[in-house]
């Protein structure tokens, strides 16, 4: 529970920081320098794991490419493309579908349907999700348009989505780290033939503070400890599960622009919070 709580807090953080390096570093190369910083971080920890496993995780190739492909080639650089032609709650707003998503992916790969008090719950987290988007206000939440870079964000759910599940299908061998160090080594030559291509049209990155800062804010947090995270939670509680908790990233985005952005607190921010966490209660209550 806290490690998907976790999640949902460095996600949040995540949306913020592709928006925030929009026209400063273009979205493959954060994509892919995020990736690289985590294969370099994890890979010499995990290299003692990776050779022990080495016959389990070969025997595996065919599952470790789909899972690389979905969780790590796609999902991030997708929205991370879709920042830069629509908006922070856009982007939140369609992300709430995940755990539709995830039930969809449960039904094709697993011939299962998540039960009736899960289904409870993840409506009652909707609700409370769908407050804080349009403050309160249903015309507003009407009047939001909607663009082609919305269209990205709803691939890179479903990518995420049926990744989640697969990864709960498939287990791979070893611990979290290993499994991590395992889809990093082939999620990035992946995604460098994407990042060859953007380096050759929009030409390289100016490095400065802000270039590091979310490269190493999105490999360190949003990527090496949150996928960690996000594994465990997925062998805890499922997948159906862990995907309510990114009901929580919305909530957590309004409280940093409380704490953050000297935004102020309203009553749709109280109400919708305690909806979403009330619904997760729900729906993970033994």
């Amino acid at each position: 529970m806290a490690g998907l709580l976790f999640c949902a807090l460095a996600w949040s953080g995540n949306t913020l920081v592709a928006r925030g390096v929009v026209g400063i570093m273009p979205p493959v190369s954060l994509a892919f320098w995020r990736w690289a910083l985590v294969l370099a971080l994890v890979v010499p920890v995990a290299a003692p794991g990776l050779w022990r496993h080495r016959a389990a995780l070969w025997q595996s190739r065919w599952r470790l490419l789909v899972l690389s492909a979905m969780g790590i080639t796609a999902f991030n650089t997708l929205l991370y493309v879709a920042a830069r032609s629509t908006t922070a709650i856009n982007i939140s707003l369609i992300n709430t579908s995940l755990p539709v998503a995830v039930f969809i992916a449960m039904l094709v790969f697993l011939r299962q349907w998540p039960g009736r008090r899960m289904l409870l719950g993840a409506a009652l987290s909707f609700v409370g999700l769908i407050m804080i988007l349009s403050s309160g206000s249903p015309a507003q939440l009407i009047a939001l348009a909607f663009n082609r870079g919305d269209l990205l964000v709803l691939l890179a759910v479903l990518s995420w989505g049926g990744y989640s599940v697969l990864l709960q299908k498939w287990p791979l061998p070893g611990p979290g780290y290993v499994q991590l160090a395992a889809l990093v080594l082939c999620g990035v030559p992946l995604l460098l033939p994407f990042y060859l291509w953007e380096l050759a049209a929009v030409g390289g990155v100016a490095v400065g503070w802000e270039v590091a800062g979310a490269v190493a804010y999105t490999a360190v947090a949003s990527s090496l400890l949150a996928h960690l995270a996000w594994t465990n939670g997925i062998k805890v509680v499922g997948a159906a599960t862990a995907s309510l908790f990114t009901y929580l990233i919305p909530v957590f985005t309004a409280v940093f622009g409380i704490l953050m952005l000297d935004e102020q607190l309203y009553w749709y921010h109280l109400v919708g919070g305690g909806l979403a966490f009330l619904g997760i209660l729900l729906a993970t209550r033994r």
